[in-house]
């Protein structure tokens, strides 16, 4: 603990130096540590501080574009014998799981606490999570890591623990996918950052990268076959995430986002824009998850369809809407509501099909049922997408045709 101590303190020291022009930091690596294990409060004045600092002239750093995506030497990112892109290749549909976080809740978490910490404090209850999705005919499993990075575990004081909490949540993952009978690939969830980019926010690209980076260390040396960034908004942050990941991890990667905002993402991101952008990247596969509703996520992919970049397609929505009951969101989604939008689904062509919030393992049993032909579609209504498909490129052709 104390050696702790003076290590920060003297990192701390390191960079007000630089501040006043007596040190020149070629990187960012001592500037990204010490902003990890500061109080949210000096968090925000160290990066300020580091802001003012490199305008006067006092840091020489050299800064590396974010749309720039270096891979080292040492890591290869070439095709191997890969279980994930083994399932990818197979005829027809693939079943991925659930919410981790609603069967988290139901098993006992209590809001606000972290669920990555369950990985070492009640591995036997997120085993069992895994365990009854193998059980419902899940071929993908998510690993309880979705809020693993340092970023997000820094808020309960947990950020020096990345590596630690995310390969016990891939190692239970493994064991649960090693004991089915058939084939189940373990993903590793990544979920953002919470913290928006510079310039509109504090966040560099730089730690950005870093912050990934440990926790694809933590959950390919867990046993994770491919690391899964999900419920993302920021482009940006994506580019970062795949840069910062490919420093240290050649696994597969797939990407989500969730489009929640008048059929975009919060950051203002649209499907096909998407699909477009990150088949450029060499990702395994793209999609949505999470959003609005089942009709917005739906519109999304059919999007991505039509931008025919031949990247297989994801679908991980919610389980229709949350509304309160009680005390507690309950999610308007029953099992026969997600049984036919998995339907509908493999009617788009979608490859991974599951679930988000909401969802638990008695949706996606009667999901496989209905993928795999033994149980009738059910006779639901479909929802309406809030902005139509093709909508958005109609807009921006009008614009363009103006100018």
């Amino acid at each position: 603990m104390i050696e702790v101590f003076f290590e920060r303190a003297l990192a701390i020291v390191l960079v007000f130096l630089s501040y006043r022009g007596f040190v020149q930091i070629q990187d960012f690596s001592i500037r990204n540590r010490v902003l990890l294990s500061c109080s949210p409060g000096l968090y925000t004045l160290t990066q300020a501080s580091w802001v003012v600092a490199r305008f006067f002239g006092g840091v020489n750093i050299e800064m590396r574009q974010s749309s720039t995506i270096r891979l080292p030497t040492e890591v290869s990112v070439m095709a191997v014998a890969n279980a994930f892109l083994s399932l990818l290749g197979s005829s027809g549909p693939v079943l991925a799981d659930g919410a981790m976080g609603t069967s988290l809740f139901a098993a006992g978490l209590e809001s606000g606490d972290p669920p990555e910490m369950w990985n070492l404090d009640h591995p036997d209850r997120v085993l069992q999570i895994h365990a009854d999705y193998v059980a419902a005919g899940s071929e993908i499993l998510l690993t309880n890591s979705f809020g693993g990075n340092a970023l997000r575990l820094k808020l309960h004081g947990l950020q020096e623990r990345v590596v630690e909490l995310n390969q016990a949540a891939a190692q239970l993952a493994r064991r649960a996918a090693d004991t089915a009978e058939r084939p189940v690939v373990v993903a590793g969830s990544m979920g953002p950052t919470g913290e928006l980019l510079e310039p509109m926010g504090l966040l560099t690209h730089e730690l950005c990268q870093m912050v990934f980076a440990d926790q694809a260390r933590g959950l390919e040396s867990g046993g994770a076959d491919v690391l899964w960034l999900e419920t993302l908004s920021d482009l940006g942050e994506v580019r970062d995430a795949i840069s910062g990941i490919r420093t240290v991890s050649s696994l597969p990667l797939v990407v989500t986002m969730s489009f929640d905002t008048a059929g975009r993402t919060m950051m203002g991101v649209h499907a096909r824009d998407m699909a477009m952008q990150l088949a450029e990247l060499g990702v395994a596969a793209i999609g949505a998850n999470c959003g609005n509703n089942l009709a917005d996520t739906e519109a999304a992919l059919l999007e991505m369809a039509q931008a025919d970049t031949g990247v297989p397609l994801v679908g991980k929505a919610n389980a229709g809407i949350p509304e309160w009951k009680g005390t507690g969101l309950v999610y308007s989604g029953t099992p026969e509501v997600m049984g036919a939008h998995a339907h509908r689904l493999t009617q788009q062509h979608v490859k991974i099909i599951g679930g988000c919030c909401g969802s638990s393992h008695e949706h996606l049993r009667l999901m496989r049922g209905v993928i795999d032909g033994v149980i009738p579609v059910p006779d639901v209504a479909v929802g309406t997408a809030s902005t139509p498909v093709g909508s958005a490129n109609t807009r921006s052709r009008r614009r363009a045709s103006s100018r």
